[in-house]
């Protein structure tokens, strides 16, 4: 019987983490994730917990005390946001190339500067290409339940990677929603027992951590990392089905929202997906063929799957809610590109950046959108396929 609650987002994190009960939490506060380990740390101090707990002096220390922890064979978890995800930079891909399960809960702030406490993908997004596998969830639920699945994920046998659970800062972390909680057993059941495949402290198998690795073996070792994460893509919706069958809540590598006869879409990340969803209803209830793709899986990305689901799609606009500074498009705009390139269908794309630093993003700006893809659709062309959404302009 699911555990009904009125939760934030970081506090549903938190408590799926007690649910968890990793071995070590390393963290260092940094709006808007505090709350995170916050959180957390009280269940530690109640007894909730067996998990060490480690207080760092930056988020640097907190991603190095993970990757010992992890090399000696423990569960790891930790969280941040923007800047302190740029200080964890090199850590993240000596954890990843270490194919290192652990999660890291990533609250989705703007990378200064100038300095900005508020909403964008700029900081996981800089790390897209860290090896590091990447979930976005829309609300409370979908943080809470990534929060879980990503365990399973990680340290799935084919996959061995860490992954990021990515959800939006204020938007998601600090607004309370309903949500459903799964019972404590459940999720003990659903993770399991974590046994490292290699790790330092065993005896019967003595193994190097971070060794040196010239022209002879790096090569060999990025491309079985890079396996890994093809193999994570089957193992999601693996581990997807199990969380189904178990809650009854449905997840796949993206949502299609009103898909079936669309002939104009959107396709975005995050919170933003909500907002989105009640324009197309509104549109669809005056007879406009229009959908959504809310993309839950960024990396690895879902190429194939989501060139499929954009056959039949006569113009489709990629919202992207950071900038990618290569003056041709931002992160998931040049990524369908990619994908839709290598398809046999491609519908006129066109890129809208939108939404940084927590620029707030209304209705009448995705209504926008779908009527600049109306006209697309009527020209059989786009001019300026690199847009603004919502720029106040000089």
């Amino acid at each position: 019987m699911a555990i009904r609650e009125k939760l934030s987002g970081n506090e549903a994190v938190a408590v799926a983490m007690r649910q968890i009960n990793p071995d070590v939490v390393a963290a260092f506060p940094i709006t808007p994730s505090t709350e995170v380990p916050q959180y957390f740390s009280a269940f530690v101090a109640n007894g909730q917990v067996d998990t060490e707990f480690v207080p760092v002096e930056s988020e640097h220390s907190a991603m190095s005390a993970c990757i010992g922890a992890g090399t000696a064979g423990a569960r790891t978890m930790t969280a941040t946001s923007a800047n302190g995800l740029a200080l964890m930079w090199e850590m993240l891909y000596i954890a990843a190339s270490c194919k290192m399960p652990m999660v890291l809960s990533v609250v989705n702030r703007a990378l200064s500067g100038p300095i900005n406490i508020h909403n964008d993908h700029s900081d996981s997004m800089g790390a897209r290409d860290s090896g590091w596998i990447q979930l976005y969830g829309e609300n409370n639920q979908e943080a809470y339940d990534n929060c879980i699945m990503a365990v399973k994920i990680g340290e799935h046998a084919d996959v061995q990677l860490p992954v990021m659970n990515c959800y939006d800062g204020f938007i998601t972390s600090h607004a309370v929603e309903n949500i459903e909680l799964i019972e404590d057993d459940k999720v003990k059941a659903f993770v399991g027992t974590y046994q490292a495949n290699n790790f330092l402290l065993n005896s019967d198998e003595q193994i190097a951590v971070g060794p040196l690795a010239i022209t002879t073996h790096y090569f060999e070792h990025k491309r079985q990392q890079a396996e890994s994460m093809r193999n994570a893509k089957a193992v999601i919706l693996d581990v997807a089905k199990e969380f189904e069958a178990m809650t009854g809540r449905s997840y796949g590598l993206f949502e299609s929202y009103k898909m079936e006869d669309a002939e104009r879409a959107i396709i975005v990340i995050g919170s933003t997906a909500g907002t989105s969803k009640f324009v197309v209803d509104a549109l669809r209830a005056k007879g406009e063929k229009v959908g959504l793709i809310k993309l839950r899986v960024f990396r690895p990305f879902p190429a194939e799957e989501l060139a499929e689901a954009l056959a039949n799609v006569k113009a489709v606009a990629v919202l992207d809610k950071c900038d990618g500074f290569n003056a041709k498009g931002a992160p998931l705009f040049t990524e369908t590109l990619s994908a839709l390139y290598l398809a046999d269908a491609k519908p006129l794309t066109v890129n809208y950046v939108y939404g940084l630093g927590g620029r707030d993003v209304r209705t009448d700006n995705i209504e926008q959108v779908y009527a600049d893809l109306a006209e697309i659709v009527a020209a059989g062309k786009v001019d300026g396929p690199y847009r603004y959404l919502g720029v106040v302009e000089a």
